[in-house]
């Protein structure tokens, strides 16, 4: 099996038609590393919402649910790595605040490096990232190991959030609402509207309404997939439903978020 390119491109603020990408909880098919330079904002990670700065290191692991919300003066890279590469990569997900000089040089040396690899165009482009993301990955074990940047201990409401996180990021499309999973977590859907609301902001309802939203609008926007078989993936009873809850949710219908994502689109 041929796996994908390693990727790395530029850190801008999500903007204008295409913030929910970024801000809407979701997860990804693959590793992604992003590395601030510049900025502030907010981050979604491991059930838990906290602040992002100038230096920040942020790994999320595929299939981990986050959000990222950025100020306009945001800059930085980010690197996303297909699962199954012979990188050896943390297996959870971190966020390091880098204050010390050395190591905001050595990661900022090793992805500026990367980036302009990947724009040289050049022969075996593919073996000199998967080089650079070995060092980078050398650079994210060795900072997790140190006393600085050990993860706080979670309380019970964090870790339930977490739980309930890892829990939608894989079942958001099966039409169960967040009372069934508070029900299959062993908690009531108030105890865990509460527990997740302290911890990220978001009622566990919020929450699994911006994936399955995230979801519908990727399928919507990146695909041609008709939309009554992209409501039935996500659980929707019915079309009629779907459209509904599309138009609830962004004030347009879901052949409006596809033309306006593709103007040839019918």
């Amino acid at each position: 099996m041929t796996l994908d390119a390693i990727r790395i491109t530029t850190l801008t603020p999500a903007g204008g038609a295409h913030d929910w990408r970024w801000t809407l909880v979701h997860d990804l098919p693959q590793h992604l590393l992003i590395w601030t330079t510049r900025g502030q904002g907010r981050l979604l990670l491991n059930g838990t919402r906290r602040g992002v700065g100038a230096h920040n290191a942020i790994f999320v692991p595929a299939g981990e649910l986050f959000a990222l919300e950025l100020s306009r003066q945001s800059i930085g890279l980010m690197a996303t790595i297909p699962v199954g590469t012979e990188v050896r990569l943390p297996q959870t997900p971190r966020q390091l605040r880098l204050r010390e000089s050395g190591p905001i040089t050595e990661l900022t040396g090793f992805l500026d490096a990367a980036a302009r690899e990947a724009t040289a165009k050049r022969s075996l482009t593919q073996d000199a990232l998967d080089g650079y993301m070995a060092l980078v990955s050398v650079w994210l074990r060795r900072q997790m190991a140190e006393d600085d940047h050990l993860p706080q201990k979670q309380n019970a409401g964090a870790r339930l959030s977490a739980r309930y996180c890892a829990r939608i990021a894989r079942d958001y499309a099966n039409g169960m609402s967040s009372g069934e999973h508070a029900d299959a977590l062993g908690v009531t859907g108030t105890h865990l509207a509460r527990a997740c609301k302290t911890a990220t902001g978001h009622t566990a309802a919020e929450l699994l309404s911006q994936r399955i939203l995230h979801a519908a609008r990727a399928a919507l926007e990146d695909t041609d997939v008709p939309m009554q078989d992209i409501a039935r993936h996500l659980g929707f009873g019915s079309a009629a439903y779907f459209t509904r809850y599309i138009q609830t949710q962004t004030g347009k219908t879901p052949s409006q978020l596809r033309k306006a994502a593709n103007p040839r689109a019918i």
